[in-house]
């Protein structure tokens, strides 16, 4: 059949979506930098990922943020990824007992935990204590993802604590009205006035949040630091990999990791 101008316009128009749903592609000769990265490391990684990009001229670093258990889950079912950064040492080891990864890992930064409030404290909380208040909203991340893990850890240290009930942690637990994939939604739904209050990194609490969200901090002999490790993944670009991890470790990389409120890691002993 003749290719009539109108057959052409239809047919160059189905190419171009096509082209257009097609994922894109790296350009011939550019390497792939895979990076699985917790969630609460979004804003400093990728600072890294473009300071990495601009030392390495033809690599482009490709970043996947979730929780840790979600990466780690991911690894085991057959994701390819060259680096693996989660926000605590459990999860990293799953990946390691089941060989996911190509050495050991490093840790490379900190984190302190906070209350997140809404600005306009709809549940009236201004202290630690009145997170047992009775119909007070709630909305921790999930006890498999570290930063709930690390939240629950906090509320139990403050049991008994001076001015705290014996069973504060289980009467703070009643009022939970949801329980979060990842820190990063924790956040979101404390800004959105989806909840009365809620536990999150410090880090999380960015300058786009500070007109919206009030911190109530937590004390330190109650506040578990969160650890967070790196590692090169088994079947990935092992010498990229460990580049990008050297990056981490490196002063450039403290530093723009210090900038967006990271702690460093503790010292060696």
């Amino acid at each position: 059949m003749p290719l009539t101008p109108q057959r052409a316009h239809l047919q160059f128009g189905v190419v171009l979506l096509a082209g257009a749903l097609l994922p894109a592609l790296p350009l011939a000769g550019q390497q792939v930098l895979s990076v699985f990265a917790a969630a609460s490391l979004t804003e400093a990684f990728n600072d890294l990922g473009r300071a990495f990009e601009r030392a390495h001229p033809g690599v482009t670093v490709r970043l996947n943020y979730s929780g840790s258990q979600v990466l780690a889950t991911q690894l085991e079912q057959g994701a390819r990824a060259d680096v693996l950064a989660t926000a605590d040492q459990r999860w990293m080891q799953y990946a390691r007992d089941r060989r996911l990864l190509a050495g050991d890992a490093a840790t490379f930064a900190r984190n302190r935990l906070v209350v997140v409030i809404p600005r306009a404290n709809p549940g009236y909380v201004e202290k630690l204590q009145d997170l047992t208040r009775p119909g007070l909203k709630l909305v921790l991340a999930g006890a498999q993802v570290p930063a709930g893990g690390y939240s629950r850890e906090s509320l139990r240290r403050l049991n008994g604590a001076p001015g705290f009930p014996a069973a504060f942690d289980r009467q703070v637990l009643a009022n939970l009205v949801s329980e979060e994939e990842n820190v990063r939604a924790v956040v979101a739904k404390v800004r959105l006035r989806e909840a009365d209050a809620g536990i999150a990194y410090a880090t999380d609490v960015g300058a786009r949040d500070r007109d919206a969200l009030t911190i109530l901090e937590i004390p330190d002999p109650y506040n578990p630091i969160a650890e967070y490790p790196i590692a090169v993944v088994a079947g990935g670009h092992r010498e990229l990999a460990g580049a990008f991890i050297a990056l981490v470790l490196g002063p450039e990389g403290q530093a723009l990791l210090a900038t967006r409120g990271f702690l460093p890691p503790a010292p060696r002993r």
